[in-house]
């Protein structure tokens, strides 16, 4: 599959890049951003998806996270695709931030409406690793994923759907419990993109996928901040997906950080300790 670059810059002796191609998935036009370490020129290397969140496109998590500096430390590829179909113009895509475009929600919607464009998930579990793997020096078999908000639910569904093919996983202020009737985010995105149908929900719902994940083990690293005002208006429920782990006896450190709101100095902050956590898993 064709790939266009839009830029590209040096940064910490690898290029930081952004592609345009033809999504075969979503049917329009998908820009993603592509950092290759040093390390990539000679040989093969693990590969580190990222998630954004409610409105970001690829450019916030390469811009404002300083993300490059581990990245090339640790010798892994770091992909960060957009949040959703752009310009398909379907109507109503853009009459809200927290639905449509830059709201992807990372599910494969069902609804008419939506479905033809809206395949956000099999978007980022299969056409970006197949153009990854064949455009970049990439190992298929030792990626990871994280994210941040809209981006941690789909890096935790992600893993948990598709078991065996991320090492590992990790969120900063996960939407943890979507289909929760207290999380306005969910019910909007959910009902909006899979119908009325609640039980169809929870295939899409990191807390109630744990519960029945019979996948690989692995560590989950989570941070969030305690002075989020989405996490303090109940949006992200955190401690739903710690129970719910802990009960199916997977590891989970939750660390809660005194101060830290929502947004990218949070993850500038600490995106370094989920770097490291997933490069000791990618080379195990």
């Amino acid at each position: 599959m064709a790939l266009t670059q839009v830029s590209s810059a040096r940064s910490f002796g690898g290029e930081q890049k952004v592609f345009t191609h033809e999504s075969k998935t979503t049917n329009c036009t998908m820009k993603f951003a592509v950092y290759i370490p040093p390390q990539a020129e000679s040989e093969k290397v693990p590969v580190l998806y990222w998630l954004s969140g409610l409105t970001c496109t690829e450019q916030n998590f390469i811009q404002k996270a300083g993300a490059q500096r581990y990245a090339a430390e640790h010798g892994v590829i770091l992909v960060a695709p957009d949040t959703s179909p752009r310009g398909c113009q379907i109507e109503g895509e853009d009459d809200s931030w927290d639905f449509g475009t830059g709201a992807g929600f990372y599910v494969d919607a069902t609804e008419d409406k939506w479905k033809a464009n809206y395949k956000m998930f099999s978007y980022i579990t299969e056409e970006i690793p197949a153009l990854i793997n064949a455009n970049f020096n990439a190992l298929p078999d030792k990626q990871s994923i994280f994210g941040h908000s809209m981006g941690g639910h789909g890096a935790l569904i992600s893993f948990f759907k598709c078991p065996g093919k991320y090492m590992s996983v990790s969120a900063f202020a996960p939407i943890s419990n979507p289909s929760a009737s207290e999380c306005p985010w969910g019910q909007k995105a959910f009902s909006g993109y899979l119908g009325s149908d609640k039980e169809t929900w929870k295939q899409y719902d990191a807390t109630e996928l744990v519960k029945n994940y019979a996948g690989p083990p692995t560590s989950i690293l989570i941070d969030q901040g305690k002075g989020d005002e989405f996490y303090v208006k109940k949006q992200l429920l955190p401690e739903n997906f710690v129970s719910a782990c802990r009960e199916a006896k997977l590891p989970v450190v939750l660390r809660m950080q005194e101060g830290y709101d929502h947004g990218y100095y949070f993850i500038a902050s600490f995106v370094g300790d989920h770097i490291k956590h997933h490069a000791e898993h990618l080379k195990a």
